[in-house]
């Protein structure tokens, strides 16, 4: 995955803070939050979105620049389908599921996820005057 990291927004920030408080998130992490919010079922990309910020309280807002590239990625390696569909609004959106390789990859991300948080929070205590374990 050599591509530049996805920013997130918070949105409880001030505005002139925006750019300072930017969540930088480590690559791949959105391609997993979006494989994730797609097991729950078909969603359109907007509503993805919106799922992702609702389920971090807010705290992650994702960018239509980064959401969609995200999307036609996931869709190009064959983890995700799309079809058009009329919205609930009755509007044509284009709506996504999971395949069953991108269910694969979703349970191999998280995996190498709780690896990482794990890891990351033993170098955290270790910085803290604790031993690493």
């Amino acid at each position: 995955m050599d591509r530049p990291s996805t920013r997130m927004s918070s949105k409880k920030m001030s505005r002139r803070s925006t750019k300072e408080n930017r969540i930088e998130l480590l690559q791949g992490t959105l391609d997993m939050l979006i494989l994730r919010t797609l097991r729950r079922g078909s969603q359109h990309g907007h509503g993805v979105g919106q799922a992702i910020r609702q389920g971090s309280a807010d705290v992650l807002q994702i960018e239509r620049g980064s959401l969609y590239p995200a999307l036609h990625r996931l869709e190009a390696r064959g983890l995700i389908s799309s079809e058009w569909k009329s919205s609930d609004l009755n509007r044509r959106a284009k709506y996504y599921r999971l395949t069953a390789e991108g269910e694969k990859q979703f349970v191999a991300e998280e995996s190498k996820w709780k690896l990482m948080v794990r890891t990351i929070a033993r170098l955290m205590r270790s910085e803290q005057g604790e031993p690493a374990k």
